[in-house]
């Protein structure tokens, strides 16, 4: 009995099983963070498997393709499953992100970034901020627990070695991620038209007394008002990280049934 022989079976589906499960591993929020080590991501990866496969393993009753390719072909398959899960909740924060970007810009902290542990990447001070108190909301509203919640239910919409993308996938990964940039304005359009109200004034301020400097006074009334609304509407911001977290566990059902077998 060669290798190939051994996985047809149990074998055959736990190892797919666990592919997709280590697919939400690689990019969503908090699983997928950098500063996890990875063989703690390996390892929750392998509980979680131990976990979902006497059910799946049972309901669907799964077969190995016939062929070493096609066995990879269905790896490959159910690795985009699960990185389809974990990218449609990167998108969320993603909208945070660009939210803080633009406040940072408004504000004048566009130049002054820190490093964010989680991506490895750079990002301004406001957008950290935001991205982690996002982090915190979505771990205190069970967030993850919406993630763990639809890995499930994918076995449900798309079974193990049966994903079949629609035409219209592209569309809908392309839609989510246009939406970024209109959710990331909605959240920073108070600070962003506070901040143009402030300009406008200066403008007004400019014209009337020529002799006042108007970049050393509007850089820290930018400051400062840019502070003032971010604190005034943190409490929103709060009630409408709900709102994108929820929408958040739509798309990831409307990208799934995308992958149905029609």
């Amino acid at each position: 009995m060669d290798f190939y022989e051994l996985l047809q079976g149990h074998a055959a589906v736990f190892l797919l099983l666990l592919t997709r499960v280590s697919g939400i591993f690689i990019i969503s929020p908090f699983f997928g963070s950098l500063n996890i080590p990875v063989y703690f991501r390996a390892a929750a990866s392998f509980a979680f498997t131990l976990v979902l496969f006497p059910v799946v393993d049972n309901v669907q009753g799964v077969e190995a393709p016939a062929t070493v390719l096609g066995y990879t072909g269905a790896v490959l398959s159910e690795l985009f499953v699960g990185w389809l899960i974990g990218f449609i909740a990167y998108i969320s924060f993603a909208t945070i992100t660009m939210a803080g970007k633009v406040m940072d810009m408004q504000v004048g902290f566009a130049i002054v970034n820190v490093m964010d542990p989680t991506s490895g990447q750079q990002m301004p001070l406001i957008g950290s901020f935001l991205y982690n108190l996002g982090v915190i909301v979505f771990l205190v509203t069970n967030g993850h627990h919406m993630i763990i919640s639809a890995l499930f239910e994918s076995f449900k919409l798309v079974p193990i070695w049966g994903a079949s993308p629609d035409l219209s996938l592209p569309l809908i990964i392309a839609r989510f991620t246009t939406g970024i940039f209109l959710t990331g304005m909605k959240i920073a359009m108070p600070v962003t038209f506070a901040i143009l109200l402030v300009n406008v004034g200066m403008g007004i301020l400019a014209r009337t007394m020529p002799q006042m400097n108007i970049f050393v006074v509007g850089i820290p009334l930018h400051l400062m008002i840019g502070m003032l609304i971010l604190t005034m509407v943190l409490p929103f911001y709060v009630l409408f990280l709900d709102v994108v977290f929820d929408e958040m566990y739509g798309n990831i059902t409307i990208a799934l049934e995308a992958l149905q077998q029609r």
